[in-house]
């Protein structure tokens, strides 16, 4: 979505731009893919596979035989050890853009991405005292997506030049426009944890439909669909607007793949509700929203970008 072969001219000290952007892709991944595996935690009703939190059990760190069946702590714990995998690309990440000397503002969201999974993790932990109330897991699932775009935000700004000149590459009402879509988008993930909270999938094996959110699934459903075309339609008017103000092409590029994988996102939320929620909609349904969040942020991201100082003086004097 951003010009790979643009060099910051103070990146040569240390990683290359190459391998800072390795390390921030897999991170963006990582940020993403372990929402996939919270939703496997929840829809195999492993999420007390291990009961408490740090421990796995009550005076344990690791499964204990018995305690639970095997194949829910195997899940479980797995879940739980891929948080040191986003550790270890969070701390890998700060090393790159320290050692490079790259400018505030990418260090800045490298140590806001190390300290929201240690954040994260601390509410899981919480979520499992709470015994998966609806409420926990969905305050356990939203910080994701803000990682996430963090995350994306950063892996977006890196090729940009450290002492270039920032720009407006878009005009204001598409600025705003990104902006209303970007809330739109935040009511739309509540409005879809809400409706996985009156759902029957409560993440224990054992629980049921205790601790549910009781409201009308099928109007919480609808409510959230509705919310996701008007998403869209925000989309639609925000690229509309990049045309009239002759946005950069990869802006427009990345609005498109946006309406593509909410359409795709759409079809996938169609499908769960007509087929009574399957197990596995749900994993891929999570999945489709990170990728969702991390577009929208390329998007937000494309709006202010940095230039080479030579190149914006060029342009100033052709304006």
């Amino acid at each position: 979505m951003t010009d790979a072969t643009t060099i910051p001219t103070n990146a040569r000290r240390g990683p290359t731009l190459k391998t800072q952007r390795v390390l921030a892709l897999l991170l963006l991944i990582a940020q993403g893919g372990i929402t996939v595996t919270g939703a496997t935690v929840r829809v195999t009703g492993s999420g007390l596979g291990c009961n408490t939190w740090p421990n796995c059990h009550e005076g344990s760190l690791v499964p204990v035989a018995g305690a639970a069946p095997a194949i829910h702590q195997a899940i479980e714990f797995g879940n739980r050890l891929l948080t040191f995998v986003l550790l270890a690309l969070a701390i890998a990440v700060i090393w790159a853009v320290y050692k490079a000397g790259r400018r505030q503002e990418l260090k800045t969201l490298a140590v806001v991405s190390l300290a929201g999974i240690f954040v994260q993790a601390v509410i899981g932990g919480i979520s499992v005292w709470l015994d998966l109330k609806w409420w926990a897991v969905a305050l356990h699932f939203l910080p994701s997506m803000i990682l996430v775009w963090i995350a994306a935000v950063l892996f977006a700004r890196l090729p940009e030049p450290d002492d270039g000149v920032r720009r407006r590459a878009f005009s204001q009402g598409a600025r705003i426009a990104a902006l209303v879509s970007g809330v739109l988008l935040a009511v739309v993930l509540i409005t879809g944890t809400m409706t996985t909270g009156a759902g029957p999938h409560a993440g224990d094996d054992g629980v049921g439909m205790e601790g549910r959110l009781e409201v009308n699934i099928d109007l919480m459903a609808h409510i959230h669909g509705w919310l996701m075309y008007a998403y869209l339609a925000a989309i639609l008017i925000t690229i509309w607007m990049l045309y009239r103000s002759r946005a950069d092409k990869k802006a427009l590029r990345t609005g498109w793949a946006l309406v593509a994988a909410i359409v795709v996102q759409a079809i996938i939320g169609i499908m769960q509700y007509r087929m009574g929620v399957p197990r596995w909609t749900v994993p891929i349904h999570i999945g489709m929203s990170s990728v969702v969040t991390c577009v929208t942020a390329f998007l937000w991201a494309h709006g202010v970008v940095r230039f080479p100082a030579a190149k914006h003086e060029r342009e100033s004097l052709a304006a």
